[in-house]
């Protein structure tokens, strides 16, 4: 199925804005090689690429808590009282 610019305009900004992960240097060198046919180079936030990177990082921290990896409280307030006292041991820890 292809996008029309009108049914990508119409998502809302959904991929609008700059890239949050760099461009791969293979992917650079392919870029340029191709001249004017290569496009201009996307843009790059660095700050939005280390703030992904945090989230990542503590998200996946998270699931090391093996309650919360396999979700063993079945109620919501269950499953909360397990992430918030997961979170407050990561956020102790030296």
């Amino acid at each position: 199925m292809m996008m029309t610019p009108g049914a990508v305009a119409g998502l809302g900004g959904i991929g609008a804005g700059r890239h949050t992960i760099p461009e791969k240097a293979d992917s650079q060198v392919a870029r340029l090689r191709k001249d004017a046919r290569g496009g201009r180079p996307p843009g790059f936030d660095e700050d939005r690429c280390k703030k992904r990177n945090t989230a990542g990082r503590t998200v996946n921290r998270l699931k090391q808590s093996r309650a919360i990896a396999t979700r063993y409280g079945k109620r919501g307030y269950v499953f909360l009282g397990t992430a918030t006292a997961a979170s407050a041991a990561i956020w102790l820890r030296p």
